[in-house]
């Protein structure tokens, strides 16, 4: 390629090609909208990185057309149904808990949560299946090698500065918006001046130091076959490893703890190898080094995502610790939540309202999941040490051996440490990884909706883990198997697609009258499915949708592109209002203003509807 100095113009850039980046391309691509998405390093992540892809980013794959690719590379969730806690692989095992929604105490409330399944999917194995998705469908394009350099908006759009990596070249990129997937080293989120809470960690300066990770080939199927899992954590701080599984069972992230004095040491790879092997418990498992990486544990959040027509989405805005599945599966769900808005802002149809509700609703799921990340990460390595084994301060690994060895006693001693364990995988590990509610659950309380006031009833258990399937506006809608045809399909695979979705039943023949009105006056698409009890195309057989729906017959669910609810009509009464509530959520300055009723609990037949005043 030329040196030379070339400008480009398109509708949208994305600087980074991560999860966000790759998920927002892949939206706007199946919507239609041209873009460029520029990264840095000249391929896909090579590393594992991220790998557990919970159910509502599988939901988000099944909208975007790559459900079953990305099935077809990953371990199954069947697989993924334990955490070990363990001396080495080789050695006794300490604790064992469900995980990820696999397990037995947690299957039914998953199954019934999602069509979707949680997988274990490593980031270098998820990336090429959304780039070649992207590729096919030949609307974006993907700029491996180039780097942002700089930016400057003004009211019309944005002018960046981009370098060819290996050429040289320094040329402009001409959009109407930007956004910044450019990971924890953001420059977008540097150039914007984001303000940020909590703190970025140093590892001198942190309790538990700097994490090593070794990407390595072994062949551990005979410690894991039986107990099948994602994650094997090593107990010994001295010798011990964790062992995240890549591939089963031959390939792992394994990693440790470097102490405090230690952060800026050396890192020999036959000593690695050597610590890799005293993790394992067995001298004759062949190790194989692919890769060394170093990390310590931020934890911080934007408080606000951008601005103007630049804005910023995954680590860019939110950094924390890899604990629970929510990091790549949160960023994933920016990209796609800000895709429709930029693709009803590019079209016309919306005002630049729509996008300021990017921050209102993403914003505060980011600061949620960075405190969950480091709470977990405190959990383990602190409580699970000081409250559980009794360890005050730093011990030796005599000490340690000695009270792990206590585990088997059948005395007092051990009967009081074995009880510590069960409390703390009731109260701790299961909440960790079978966390229902963040996964699929959260809410957005304000921004691309109509709000409703009052409080639904309350969730069973910790906030995070349980889950109450609901139609309240800011929810995603929930699953209900359904029939369409002569197919069983779920409620989730009427809507999305870019569209906006009016679900409905019988008796709901306004809606379609409703709708037509708000398309001439919004420009905007809004698709009527009635779905019947017994009769008709759509139909709900054993009335699982009828039970979840919590509005009338006749009444009406609006579903927004990105899947979450909107708006919802109790009946067939407040058809007249649909026209204004799209206007609201698209951004526009509205005539009449639109209020909520106080909600009363479904099970009372009384769910709030919205009125024009």
């Amino acid at each position: 390629m030329s040196s030379e100095s070339y400008s480009i113009r398109t509708p949208v850039l994305i600087a980074g090609a991560g999860p966000a980046g790759l998920a927002a391309s892949l939206a706007l691509s199946r919507y239609g909208v041209p873009h460029i998405v520029l990264e840095r390093f000249c391929d896909v992540a090579n590393t594992p990185r991220a790998h557990i892809t919970n159910q509502r980013t599988m939901e988000i794959f099944r909208d975007l057309g790559i459900e079953d690719d990305v099935m077809a590379e990953a371990t199954p969730n069947a697989m993924m149904w334990s955490n070990a806690y363990i001396t080495t692989m080789a050695g006794p095992e300490i604790l064992r808990s469900d995980a990820w929604g696999a397990g037995e105490d947690h299957i039914d409330r998953y199954r019934r949560a999602s069509p979707c399944q949680s997988v274990n999917i490593s980031q270098h194995h998820l990336e090429p299946i959304m780039a070649r998705a992207i590729e096919d469908a030949g609307v974006g394009e993907l700029r491996y090698g180039h780097d942002l350099q700089d930016f400057v908006q003004d009211e019309t759009g944005v002018t960046a500065t981009v370098r060819e990596m290996h050429g040289g070249a320094h040329y402009t990129i001409r959009a109407d918006y930007m956004i910044g997937t450019d990971g924890a080293r953001s420059i977008v989120a540097t150039k914007l001046d984001l303000p940020f809470d909590g703190h970025t960690a140093d590892g001198r300066d942190s309790d538990i130091g700097e994490v090593v990770y070794i990407w390595i080939k072994a062949d551990l199927t005979r410690y894991c076959a039986h107990r099948p899992g994602t994650m094997y954590w090593g107990l010994d701080p001295h010798d011990g490893a964790t062992f995240v599984m890549v591939k089963p069972w031959t390939e792992w992230v394994t990693g440790f703890n470097v102490p405090p004095a230690q952060v800026n040491s050396e890192l020999d790879p036959e000593a690695l190898r050597a610590r890799i092997a005293r993790g394992i418990g067995d001298p004759n498992v062949a190790i194989e080094i692919k890769a060394i990486s170093r990390w310590s544990p931020n934890r911080m959040w934007a408080l606000r995502y951008g601005q103007g027509r630049v804005w910023c989405a995954g680590d860019a805005v939110h950094r924390h610790p890899p604990m629970n599945g929510l990091g790549s599966n949160t960023s994933i769900a920016d990209g796609y939540n800000i895709a429709w808005k930029l693709k009803l802002l590019l079209d016309g149809h919306a005002a630049p309202a729509l996008l300021d509700t990017y921050d209102t609703e993403r914003q505060p799921i980011g600061a949620r999941v960075v405190d969950r990340a480091f709470s977990s990460l405190v959990a383990q390595f602190g409580t699970m040490f000081r409250d559980v084994l009794g360890m005050k301060g730093e011990a030796s690994p005599e000490e340690i051996a000695s009270r792990i060895e206590a585990l088997r006693d059948d005395g007092p001693s051990g009967i009081a440490l074995r009880a510590g364990f069960e409390r703390f995988r009731t109260n701790e590990l299961e909440t960790a990884f079978n966390a229902l509610g963040i996964e699929v659950g959260y809410r957005y309380e304000g921004g691309a909706l109509i709000a409703e006031a009052g409080q639904e009833a309350g969730i069973e258990g910790p906030p995070d883990v349980g889950y109450v399937a609901t139609t309240r506006p800011g929810a995603r809608l929930p699953h209900a198997w359904i029939e369409r045809g002569l197919r069983k399909i779920s409620t989730l695979d009427l809507v999305g697609r870019g569209r906006f979705t009016l679900l409905t039943g019988p008796g709901g023949d306004a809606w379609v009258q409703a709708a037509a009105n708000s398309r001439r006056e919004t420009g905007v698409d809004v698709v009527v499915i009635p779905v019947g009890t017994r009769y008709g195309f759509v139909r709900d057989p054993l009335n699982h949708w009828s039970r979840q729906r919590q509005v009338d017959a006749d009444g009406a669910v609006l579903v927004r592109p990105d899947g979450h609810v909107a708006w919802r009509a109790r009946d067939v009464s407040a058809a007249s209002q649909l026209t204004e509530v799209m206007r609201t959520v698209l951004g526009h300055d509205h005539k009449e203003r639109i209020d909520t009723a106080t909600v009363v609990e479904p099970s009372d037949r009384q769910v709030a509807f919205a009125h024009v005043l």
